[in-house]
């Protein structure tokens, strides 16, 4: 079965204990997407020099931020990993990513939107960082050479944001509308998404609103992994939309 790739984006880690629009979404499109074999996932938050894929069996639930009520902290997705697609991942990169056995595990990227798609944790989860030395067309084209996961029933997964701006992000209320630099670049990049894919990887080019909209790349590079996997028969389109803090983007964008 062709497995479907995804953009996630993911906003707030406290999102995991949320009942919103945003984790109803998600519910929603763990309902209708199918079980895959296994997952994929190149997550914002494993931003790190260097291409490297989770290998272990029972990867860790990795709290990678500060500051959160102590719930979060307890918060668990135990999934199983999968040393075998890890190995499947590795042979399909010819040689640009290592093993890690372990340094990393499952951050936030993954499981605060995992726990919703997929909440009883069954299915095997495996992490690819994102290498931060590297630019943006090299990632586009790693994630190409990843196309034949799709057809071995591997659902792959970013999780990021397209807007993702935090120095604008507004902390006394996070239910302001949305900038309007903010809803401009969601547009243009939703309208990019389903077109030529170029203007996309060299985002920094699209003016100011990109520059607002993506001061830093972690969040928006894992949305060309999931762009690069598009075929030509492929449609794309947008389960989720919405704005957090009038500065970060919760559009989902599904390939297929």
């Amino acid at each position: 079965m062709r497995m479907p790739a995804i953009f996630f984006g993911h906003g707030n880690p406290m999102n995991a204990l949320a009942d919103n629009s945003y984790t109803r979404a998600w519910a929603g499109i763990g309902r209708t997407v199918g079980k895959p074999r296994a997952i994929l996932c190149i997550s914002a938050h494993w931003y790190v020099p260097g291409v490297a894929v989770t290998a272990m069996e029972s990867p860790r639930t990795v709290h990678d931020f500060g500051g959160f009520p102590r719930e979060l902290f307890a918060v668990q997705y135990p999934a199983p990993g999968s040393p075998e697609l890890a190995d499947r991942v590795i042979d399909l990169l010819d040689g640009t990513a290592v093993s890690d056995r372990d340094s990393w595990g499952l951050d936030h990227g993954t499981w605060s939107v995992l726990c919703h798609v997929f909440p009883d944790a069954d299915v095997p989860v495996v992490q690819l960082s994102i290498d931060r030395d590297r630019p943006a067309r090299f990632h586009y084209d790693l994630g190409k050479r990843l196309a034949p996961l799709r057809d071995e029933s591997v659902l792959v997964i970013g999780s990021g944001n397209i807007v993702h701006n935090l120095g604008a992000y507004s902390w006394q209320n996070a239910d302001i509308g949305p900038f309007d630099w903010a809803v401009r670049f969601d547009e243009m990049a939703r309208s990019l998404a389903a077109n030529d894919h170029d203007p996309l990887i060299d985002y920094a080019s699209l003016g100011p609103d990109a520059l607002l909209s993506v001061p830093t790349p972690e969040h928006f590079l894992p949305l060309l992994y999931i762009l690069a996997l598009r075929r030509q028969d492929d449609e794309v389109s947008f389960p989720v939309s919405g704005f957090d803090g009038g500065s970060i983007s919760m559009t989902a964008v599904r390939v297929g």
